[in-house]
C-alpha cells in the first residue's frame, strides 16, 4: 500500500470516528472502555482500522479529550471542557464557537467542523493549540441543532445526478442530488435544496430540490432567493389566507360600546406616500384649560388575530413584515395589514390608544390607556405635512374648516414634538440621521435611479409622538407611583450600552481624521457621540463614520429583562405602535389589556422565549433588506460599466479595499492585484495599504477615483479598477 493511500485512509478514519468515539464516551460519562469495547461499540472489525483506532485513542489522550483511569481503561475527560453555542462559519470555511459562559470565541478550524453549519448550535471540546500554548481550538463533537435546513443554490445537473452550489460562501459543501430528487428542476436553476443526510463519511450533504425559483439573474428570482436564504416565506399559506377572509369585520355597536369612543374627535395619518398598511394615527383636540388632549391610536391587531389560531401561529412565525427594494413580505395577510386594521381615511376603526393632556410645554398632566374606536379625518404623506410645516400660510387661511383644524393641528403638535426631541436630547439620547437609499423603479422593477431618504419635521414628528407612546406604555406595566420596579411579566425593546473594545476601535479610526469621542462615563459618552456625528455631517467620511458608530452600538433586542434604552436615553421603553408589523407589539397589547383589567401578572418565560425569537427574526428581516439594496444597486450599476466616479474607501482589508460611491453610496471592491503601480500590503492599524516602493498610502475615508470594473448580480458584488 503506498504512503499516499495510507495516509487517505488515516484521515478518513479520523474523520469518521473522532466525533463517534467521543460522542459514545460523552454518553457514558461515569463509565471506562478498553480497545476492545470501543471497538465493538464503533463497529471496527478489521486488524488496520484496529490499528488506526489505537491511535486515535493516543491522539485524544494527548489532547487531553480523554483520561486513562486504569490499565488500558478510558473515559471521557471531565466535562468542563465542552461547551454548547453556536457556530459563526467564516468565507475560508474555518468557524468561530460563540458561548455565553465564555469569555473570548474559540476558533474551529475547518476539519474538527465535523459538518457544523454557520448558526448550528453544537458542542464542542475546547483545547490548547499546543501544549505550551493558551490559545484555544475546538472541536466539534456534536450537532445539537441546524440553525436551518434549507439553502438556494444552483443546480449543476449530470447523467445521473445533480449537484446544487450554495449561494451563501459561508456553505462551505456542495449537495449531492439523486436523479429521483430532482424534481424536474433544469441545468442552471436556481432552486431551494432540503438537507436530507449527511453521513459523516461523505464530503457532501444529500439533498432534495423542493423549490424551483427561476434562472440566475432574473428579477424575482433574486428575491425569492434572498427570503428563502433567510427563511423568510414569500408567501401565506392557503388556510391562513382563508382565516383572515373569514375573519369577521363589522364593528358593532355592542363592541363600540367596550370602548371609549373617538370618532368625533380631530384624527389623521401621517405616513410615506406609498404605504398601505396605517399602524398608527393621531387625534388632537384643544381644551377649555388651554391644554392639548392627544391621542396616539394604533391599529387593535390583537382583536382580530386572536391566541391559538392559525393566524396567529403564522405571524409569530414570521414575527416582522420585511421591506424589500421593490415588495413589501407582510407579517399579516393583505385582508387584515392593507384593509381591516389599517387606519385608513374616512373609515371607523377598532385601535388601542395612549391619550395625553399636555401643556403647551409638553408636560404630561394626565394619561389614559385603553380601546377606542376612532375615525380619520385625512391621510397626509410625510411630504405633504412638511409642506404645512415648512409654508404653513396658505394651509391657515383654507377653506374648509377642517383643513384649518388639521393645520393647526400639524403645526402645534410639531411645536411639541421639538421640545419632546430637545428634552431627549439634553437627557443624553444619541441621533442617528443615517441617509437612507431608496431606488426610483420603472414598471418592470428595473431601477432607474438612487435617491436619498432624509427625515425631516414631518417625519420627527411622528417618530416624537410614537416614542412618547411607547415609553408612557411601558412605564405604566413596569414601574410603581414611587418609581420602583414592578414585577410585572412585559415585553420591553432595551438596548444595552456600547461595549468598550468596540468603542477603542472606532476611537482609533476616526482618531486619523481629528475626531475622538469621550468614554470617561455615559454622558459623555453620548453627549461626544452627538457631536462627532454633527461634525461629520456634508464631510467625504460622513457614512462611514456613521456607519462604523452605529456598528459599536450594542443591537436593540425585545426581552422581558429591562435594563432600559441606552440610544433613546429612556429607562422604560417598548414596542406598542406598530403590531400590523411587529408580533412584539402583538403581545404588548395583550398584556397591556392584561393588566387594564387587573389580572395578575403572568409567568415570564413563554414571553422571553417570544421575545428572543422576534428579536432572531427582526435581525434575519434586516439582513434580506440590506441584501435586496446590495442587489438592486448592483442591478443599477450595470448600466455604468466602464463609467468613472468618485468614492470614499470606507473599509480597507488583506486583499482590496472597499470604496462608496459619493453620488448614490453603491459599494464596491478594488482589489490588491489589480492595483498595478506597486505592489501593496495591508498595513492593519493604519488601516490601510501601502505601496513597498513608493509608500504611497489608500487609507480608510480617503477620496479616490475608480472606473466600475464588473457587476456580478448572483453575487451581488460590484468589482472597481482603481485610477490614478
Amino acid at each position: 500500500m503506498s504512503k499516499k493511500k495510507k495516509s487517505t485512509q488515516k484521515n478518513t478514519f479520523d474523520k469518521q470516528y473522532t466525533q463517534s468515539l467521543l460522542q459514545f464516551l460523552t454518553n457514558n460519562a461515569n463509565q471506562s472502555f478498553n480497545y476492545k469495547q470501543l471497538a465493538f461499540q464503533l463497529n471496527i472489525v478489521d486488524d488496520f482500522n484496529r490499528g488506526e483506532l489505537k491511535k486515535l485513542v493516543k491522539k485524544l489522550l494527548d489532547n487531553k479529550q480523554i483520561k486513562e483511569v486504569g490499565r488500558g481503561k478510558y473515559k471521557i475527560t471531565h466535562q468542563s471542557y465542552y461547551y454548547e453555542g453556536t457556530l459563526d462559519v467564516t468565507m475560508n470555511g474555518a468557524a468561530f464557537f460563540m458561548c455565553d459562559t465564555l469569555d473570548k470565541d474559540i476558533y474551529i478550524p475547518a476539519r474538527n467542523l465535523n459538518h457544523g453549519l454557520h448558526g448550528d448550535l453544537v458542542k464542542i471540546y475546547a483545547y490548547n493549540r499546543q501544549r505550551s500554548s493558551k490559545k484555544q481550538e475546538g472541536d466539534v463533537v456534536e450537532i445539537i441543532k441546524r440553525a436551518k435546513t434549507t439553502f438556494v443554490g444552483t443546480l449543476q445537473l449530470h447523467a445521473n445526478h445533480g449537484f446544487v452550489i450554495p449561494d451563501d460562501k459561508r456553505m462551505y459543501a456542495d449537495f449531492f442530488i439523486p436523479k429521483k430528487r430532482i424534481n424536474n428542476a433544469k441545468d442552471g436553476d436556481k432552486v431551494v435544496v432540503e438537507m436530507k443526510d449527511w453521513p459523516l463519511n461523505s464530503k457532501n450533504p444529500f439533498g432534495k430540490i423542493v423549490d424551483i425559483l427561476g434562472k440566475p439573474g432574473e428579477h424575482n428570482t433574486e428575491i425569492h432567493s434572498i427570503l428563502y436564504d433567510y427563511g423568510l416565506p414569500y408567501k401565506f399559506p392557503e388556510q391562513v389566507e382563508q382565516d383572515a377572509a373569514n375573519l369577521p369585520i363589522e364593528i358593532t355597536q355592542e363592541e363600540i360600546a367596550k370602548r371609549r369612543d373617538m370618532r368625533k374627535v380631530l384624527t389623521f395619518t401621517i405616513d410615506p406616500k406609498d404605504a398601505k398598511d396605517f399602524d398608527d394615527a393621531l387625534s388632537f383636540q384643544e381644551l377649555p384649560n388651554g391644554n392639548y388632549e392627544i391621542g396616539i391610536h394604533i391599529a387593535d391587531v390583537s382583536h382580530y388575530v386572536l391566541p391559538n389560531t392559525i393566524l396567529e401561529e403564522e405571524a409569530y412565525k414570521r414575527a416582522t413584515s420585511v421591506y424589500l427594494v421593490d415588495r413589501v413580505v407582510p407579517m399579516l395577510p393583505e385582508i387584515l395589514s392593507n384593509n381591516v386594521c389599517s387606519l385608513r381615511p374616512h373609515e371607523e376603526k377598532l385601535t388601542f390608544s395612549a391619550i395625553f393632556e399636555m401643556n403647551t410645554k409638553a408636560k404630561i398632566v394626565k394619561q389614559w390607556f385603553g380601546r377606542t374606536v376612532i375615525y380619520s379625518d385625512k391621510r397626509y404623506a410625510y411630504e405633504e405635512a412638511q409642506e404645512i410645516i415648512e409654508h404653513p400660510e396658505p394651509f391657515k387661511i383654507a377653506k374648509s374648516s377642517l383643513d384649518k383644524n388639521l393645520t393647526k393641528a400639524i403645526l402645534t403638535l410639531d411645536t411639541l414634538a421639538k421640545i419632546l426631541r430637545k428634552k431627549r436630547m439634553d437627557s443624553g439620547a444619541i441621533t442617528f440621521d443615517k441617509i437612507e437609499v431608496r431606488f426610483d423603479l420603472d414598471k418592470e422593477n428595473e431601477p432607474i435611479g438612487i435617491k436619498f431618504k432624509h427625515s425631516k419635521d414631518a417625519n420627527k414628528l411622528i417618530e416624537e409622538f410614537m416614542l412618547l407612546a411607547n415609553r408612557k406604555v411601558a412605564e405604566f406595566i413596569g414601574r410603581k407611583k414611587d418609581g420602583s420596579p414592578t414585577k410585572n411579566t412585559f415585553v420591553y425593546r432595551v438596548h444595552d450600552e456600547p461595549d468598550i473594545d468596540k468603542l477603542a476601535v472606532l476611537q482609533q479610526i476616526i482618531g486619523k481624521f481629528g475626531y475622538r469621542i469621550d468614554t470617561r462615563n455615559v454622558e459623555f459618552l453620548s453627549k461626544s457621540i452627538n457631536k462627532l456625528l454633527l461634525d461629520v455631517k456634508d464631510t467625504p467620511e460622513e457614512n462611514m463614520i456613521e456607519t462604523l458608530t452605529i456598528r459599536s452600538m450594542s443591537k436593540a433586542i425585545y426581552t422581558t429583562k429591562n435594563i432600559g434604552h441606552y440610544g433613546l436615553a429612556f429607562d422604560y421603553y417598548t414596542h406598542f405602535t406598530s403590531p400590523i408589523r411587529r408580533y412584539p407589539d402583538v403581545m404588548v397589547h395583550r398584556l397591556l389589556q392584561h393588566y387594564l383589567e387587573g389580572k395578575k401578572s403572568p409567568k415570564y418565560p413563554i414571553y422571553e422565549e417570544k421575545c428572543k425569537h422576534s428579536s432572531e427574526r427582526e435581525q434575519m428581516a434586516t439582513k434580506a433588506e440590506r441584501d435586496s439594496i446590495k442587489y438592486m444597486q448592483v442591478k443599477y450599476m450595470q448600466k455604468h460599466i466602464q463609467d468613472i466616479f468618485e468614492g470614499v474607501i470606507s473599509g480597507v482589508t488583506e486583499w482590496g479595499m472597499y470604496v462608496e460611491i459619493t453620488d448614490n453610496l453603491c459599494e464596491g471592491m478594488v482589489r490588491i492585484k489589480d492595483i498595478d503601480d506597486d505592489y501593496y500590503l495591508f498595513d492593519e492599524k493604519q488601516y490601510a495599504i501601502i505601496g513597498q516602493a513608493t509608500k504611497k498610502m489608500y487609507r480608510l475615508g480617503d477620496t479616490v477615483n475608480i472606473r466600475v470594473k464588473n457587476a456580478d448580480l448572483e453575487r451581488k458584488h460590484l468589482d472597481f479598477t482603481l485610477l490614478s
